[in-house]
């Protein structure tokens, strides 16, 4: 005989299923005694599950809208772009052969500037390109320059956009030739001095090869580029000319300075006291090594702080 089916006023049906193991029996070893203390009993766990749970019923229970729209995927904020040429650019430092180099100015022209919600999280290492569904670009080339301002400024101010809110982890920018201005025509110009045993050398060199960089995520003191609805968050383009000219307070062998050129080189193109180069008079007057060590060197100098970038173009 199947077990006993019970209705209770107001409750429904108590199947077997919500009957304790125990008491689910054959309809005739209960009596109607029995069948009371069953209906009591099986009433137990219903009502304590009730007080679990919020008093009103579960159906009725429903996402507040405001909370909906808070959510970082439906909002928007504001995502700021910056380019920091780090203490090197800004406070001056020795090469690695002993030249006290200090900038004036350090000019580079961005364009098409754009930040990525990554995913998965993009390895600039292992090439390719982010793949997202999320991503923000400042179209218009801007030149900027990474010595304005005093040893202590921060990183430049490249360009503000409005954002959806996210995590960006991925940067990618092209150097490309600077519309007016100073730097016209080259996408890199770095101006300053160089000194060393008493000889100085005001210099100013034009780099003419496009660049492209693609970077993952920030790497540094702070994490960058997660931004929250109605909030504000920045990335940086880094660029780290101390793989150029190399580091003087680090020891010889290390990589640093194994793979840069140093200022000698260029020191020995000067004349009176001064030099001004572009790259066709770089590629003229180097020793073809150090030319072609030049160009190793060029893609490696764009970072996101200390984040790998993979560089997709050179002409």
């Amino acid at each position: 005989m199947p077990p006993y089916r019970i209705e209770l006023a107001g409750q429904g049906a108590l199947t077997e299923g919500l009957l304790p193991p125990a008491i689910t029996m054959p309809m005739r070893l209960l009596s109607p005694r029995s069948l009371a203390q069953i209906a009591g009993v099986a009433l137990v766990p219903v009502w304590l599950w009730g007080c679990g749970a919020a008093t009103t019923p579960p159906e009725a229970e429903t996402a507040p809208e405001a909370e909906t729209a808070a959510t970082p995927e439906t909002g928007g904020g504001e995502l700021t772009i910056r380019a920091n040429g780090e203490d090197f650019v800004r406070q001056g430092f020795t090469s690695k052969d002993g030249w006290e180099i200090n900038f004036d100015h350090v000019y580079v022209t961005l364009a098409e500037v754009t930040a990525y919600q990554s995913d998965p999280a993009f390895d600039a290492e292992a090439g390719g390109t982010p793949v997202a569904e999320t991503q923000v670009a400042l179209e218009d080339p801007t030149t900027v320059d990474l010595a304005a301002g005093d040893e202590t400024a921060d990183p430049v101010l490249v360009g503000t956009l409005e954002a959806p809110a996210g995590r960006y982890n991925a940067l990618s920018w092209k150097l490309v030739p600077a519309e007016s201005g100073p730097a016209a025509g080259y996408p890199l110009m770095l101006q300053g001095t160089a000194t060393k045993d008493g000889e100085t050398i005001d210099f100013i060199l034009k780099i003419s090869p496009d660049l492209g960089f693609v970077c993952g995520d920030f790497v540094g003191d702070e994490r960058k580029g997660i931004l929250e609805s109605g909030a504000a968050a920045d990335l940086e383009a880094t660029f780290h000319f101390d793989h150029l000219f190399g580091d003087g307070e680090a020891p010889p062998e290390d990589d640093i300075n194994i793979g840069a050129l140093g200022f000698d080189p260029l020191a020995a193109l000067a004349s009176d006291g001064s030099l001004e180069v572009d790259s066709e008079g770089l590629e003229a007057g180097l020793a073809a090594e150090d030319y072609a060590k030049l160009l190793e060197i060029l893609p490696s100098l764009g970072h996101v702080g200390e984040g790998h970038c993979d560089e997709t173009e050179l002409s």
